[in-house]
């Protein structure tokens, strides 16, 4: 039996960024960003491709510059994910990303100059249908509030997020989604459970500059686990000091965790100890490592004795618990056939595939009649 989440979400605007929807009843978005030099159009184009393979549901593109901004009209032309510009400061890169096929724009109103300036900005997003994202950081934080405040807090980061929807609220645009990111996780949660209870809009989860792989990773689950429970956030980015990939991926698992989304292969894996009949860690990484292509979801449990074994593999689609004198495979909760150890890893494979494979066949025949 599934379990299905018990997470009632915060009801939100539903907006559109090119062809993904964000708030409403949409499945949570996971977003990544490139960290190439833009006007390399080839290796930008190149990273987005693996980012779309990865799972992203939506890409962000830095373009501080107009020539930035051509190159992002030729990246458009070559890529098929929704795809954000972000924008400081320069109203002109964000009218001329609106005519290259920007499917977002993220900007804050209130560093792009003179009212008729933000107005034409926001105009052009109208005419287009480009939704906006408000972006606001513990580390940008305007210089009145730094010295009202002393330092970032979560008031400091709502306060300035309600300047620049008081912008788009005087300018009629509701069609934004919101980001009060932070370095701190207590700072960051504090900030979205403030402003998730004064506004409609979809709010965009990120805790910033998160840290490395492993640290960032455990930050980001800490910090996204915590409001995902509460029920806040439309659309994920977790932010790492790592290979852009890695975010899509750490995004998805920290979504698959709270039954929120799922993707790809969902494995159930014990730590081992010295009662394991086979290498428990290394099938698990060589596994991992295969079925990476592999976005259809499917829990798969690997369990190196008895003790566990049966009980996780009962409830999975494909299990294996280690035995004496050969491991046991269950298959929809029940045993199905015994493997040696020198067989496991290619006949998991296979089995994997060969499930999805029939999976696939099913819903083809059922759409047929």
């Amino acid at each position: 039996m599934k379990f299905h989440s018990p997470i009632k979400r915060r009801r939100s605007r539903q907006i559109r960024v090119g062809n993904v929807l964000v708030g409403g009843d949409a499945p949570i978005s996971v977003q990544s960003m490139t960290n190439t030099e833009t006007c390399d159009v080839a290796a930008t184009v190149a990273q987005i491709h693996r980012l779309e393979a990865a799972g992203a549901d939506i890409v962000r593109v830095s373009v501080p510059s107009m020539e930035a901004a051509d190159a992002f009209g030729e990246i458009r032309k070559q890529v098929h994910v929704p795809l954000v510009a972000d924008i400081h400061f320069d109203y002109k890169i964000a009218l001329a990303v609106a005519e290259k096929g920007v499917d977002c724009l993220r900007i804050n109103p209130g560093n792009i100059g003179r009212e008729e300036r933000i107005r034409e900005v926001v105009e052009a997003a109208r005419h287009k249908g480009i939704p906006i994202r408000i972006g606001v950081n513990a580390g940008s934080l305007e210089k009145d509030l730094q010295k009202k405040y002393g330092e970032p807090t979560p008031d400091a980061l709502v306060e300035s997020a309600m300047r620049h929807i008081d912008i788009l609220d005087r300018l009629n645009f509701p069609d934004f989604k919101l980001s009060v990111k932070a370095s701190d996780v207590f700072m960051a949660v504090a900030a979205y459970r403030k402003i998730a209870s004064q506004i409609e809009q979809p709010l965009h989860l990120g805790i910033t500059e998160a840290g490395g792989l492993r640290s960032g990773t455990v930050k980001s689950a800490v910090g996204l686990g915590m409001l995902l429970m509460d029920g806040i956030g439309d659309t994920i980015r977790v932010s790492l000091a790592a290979d852009p990939v890695e975010e899509v991926k750490v995004g998805y698992d920290i979504l698959k965790s709270l039954h929120l989304r799922t993707r790809g292969i969902n494995f159930i894996a014990c730590p081992s100890c010295s009662r394991q009949n086979f290498d428990v860690i290394k099938t698990v990484n060589e596994l991992e490592s295969r079925l990476e292509d592999v976005s259809e979801p499917l829990d798969v449990a690997i369990i190196g004795c008895v003790v566990n074994g049966p009980g996780e593999a009962k409830e999975a689609d494909i299990g294996l618990t280690g035995g004496t004198p050969a491991n046991l495979v269950y298959v929809h909760g029940k045993p199905d056939h015994k493997l040696d150890n020198n067989q496991l890893v290619d006949s998991l494979e296979k089995l994997v595939r060969d499930k999805l494979e029939e999976r696939r066949k099913t819903v083809i025949a059922s759409e047929h009649g």
